[in-house]
């Protein structure tokens, strides 16, 4: 049955002309003529138009289909809606003899005008046996097709983990960067605003000890800790109320934003009662003024050096992640690349602790950085989807006889145990559609091996655990 937008042609191509556009076809080029005529007596003949669609998703996959001209695209439904395969003139596609494929792997629509040779799976003993070359062409188009599809599909792993890692790392820095605005944006405000203040100090005309009075009163206070984090949040405000009533009385310009400040600083108000004695009341009011934006401003400060050395520990991370601007083969350090890759992750471990369990001084081991960094990437991104990013993540790395023994346990609901064998299968996942392709893992193992080591995983439900084996000495790893 075909699909409704297909149709046969109102006028039937004549079989000679059919088996003439067969040898265009690229794995049929030097088939005899009484071969294609019996491909074109045979098949069944359809015609698309753009926006047509000539099979569904998911669709019972049984006719093998010859492109005489046209092209194809095959989509599936995912977010995005990639095209994950073209068929172009001269292809032959489908289902195949020898072929394990039941059904679509995507919605199939033809983007030109489209003519078709269908072959039906019923025909295709008679057709081997019939033309006995088939058996050859057909294996060959098989392979590369294999190829093809796998080099879509691991073309498509990277970029979503490309993606998943520019994300990571943006929100990571966004919020040292934000912060850094915001601290330079105020300290250009204080230093404006103190430009004017200081012209107010200057006219106040303090003697001698009246400056010695000031400054050991800004000296005791500052030697005092940072309220930062108060215990008692109502003890805290109640203190803001007094300096504000203190300030107000003195009287004090902006007296709400100067109190705010000082009462982080832990003053009181018998502090501002004894300024006030030292230097009378309108030096302490001018004085509290530009005091208060000399802590703002050395706040501002502290916040810039803190974003911009969260920025430059970012950088550093991702260097050391990626391996930038060193030799593919290095001597290693795991546990390093460990907690570059879990710095990479940051912004889904908020709700997640993080526990490390690192024998000292572990030997490093000569490997492919970047790629060992990929396989943790793999472990932990799939430790934290099964956490859902709220739970325990233990790293653990230790020395076992000649090898490093690396796991990464996780306290999610586990794997069922009759899937524990499928998961290092290519293209197999537990995720939902658009959420995973099923080649972390398979990439992971293939690395693994290239390092001459070994991954499994031991999984019950609350605790799962993938051990990675590399040896320390890759020559006596044979």
């Amino acid at each position: 049955m075909l699909a409704p937008t297909l149709t046969s042609p109102a006028c039937p191509t004549p079989h000679e002309k059919i088996a003439e556009a067969l040898d265009r076809i690229g794995p049929l080029q030097g088939l005899p003529l009484e071969d294609r005529l019996w491909l074109a007596r045979n098949g069944v003949e359809i015609v698309a138009q753009p926006g047509d669609v000539l099979f569904e998703d998911g669709q019972p996959a049984d006719r093998m289909m010859l492109i005489l001209k046209g092209e194809i695209h095959v989509r599936r439904d995912r977010p995005g809606g990639s095209t994950l395969f073209i068929g172009r003139t001269g292809q032959m596609t489908g289902l195949l003899p020898f072929s394990r494929m039941k059904f679509s792997g995507g919605q199939g629509f033809a983007v030109s005008p489209v003519w078709v040779l269908l072959i039906h799976q019923s025909k295709f003993a008679e057709m081997l046996k019939a033309i006995p070359t088939m058996t050859q062409r057909v294996v060959s188009t098989l392979l590369d097709r294999v190829r093809e599809v796998t080099r879509i599909e691991q073309q498509s792993e990277k970029l979503s983990a490309l993606g998943k890692l520019a994300g990571n790392l943006a929100h990571e820095l966004n919020n040292p960067a934000s912060a850094a605005q915001r601290a330079a944006s105020s300290l250009m405000t204080e230093l404006r605003a103190n430009r004017s203040n200081r012209f107010k100090f200057l006219n106040l005309c303090l003697n001698e000890s009246q400056v010695r009075a000031l400054t050991d009163w800004e000296q005791r206070v500052l030697s005092r800790p940072q309220v930062t984090n108060p215990p008692d949040a109502n003890a805290l405000i109640g203190c803001e109320e007094a300096l504000h009533r203190w300030l107000s009385e003195l009287p004090c310009e902006n007296a709400w934003e100067v109190a705010s400040q000082v009462a982080e600083q832990n003053v009181s108000v018998d502090d501002l009662e004894q300024l006030k004695k030292d230097i009378g009341a309108e030096a302490a009011g001018v004085a509290l003024e530009y005091f208060a934006r000399f802590l703002r401003t050395t706040r501002s400060v502290d916040t810039l050096l803190h974003s911009t050395s969260r920025i430059f520990d970012l950088i550093s991370a991702v260097k050391s992640y990626a391996f930038m601007d060193r030799a593919p083969i290095l001597e290693i350090d795991v546990p390093t690349g460990l907690d570059a890759t879990v710095q990479m992750l940051q912004s889904r471990l908020s709700a997640v602790s993080v526990v490390r369990d690192y024998q000292p001084d572990l030997p490093r081991i000569s490997a492919y950085g970047s790629e060992l960094n990929q396989v943790w990437t793999a472990l932990i991104e799939n430790a934290l989807d099964a956490l859902g990013n709220e739970g325990t993540l233990r790293l653990t790395c230790k020395r076992e006889a000649e090898m490093l023994l690396i796991e990464i346990w996780d306290t999610g609901p586990g794997i069922p145990e009759e899937l524990q064998d499928r998961i290092f299968e290519p293209f197999f996942t537990t995720k939902p559609p658009g959420q995973g392709l099923g080649l972390g893992l398979d990439n992971a193992m293939r690395i693994v091996r290239k390092h001459r080591g070994h991954m499994s995983v031991r999984s019950e439900p609350g605790s799962t655990c993938f051990r990675v084996r590399l040896p320390i000495d890759q020559l006596q790893a044979y």
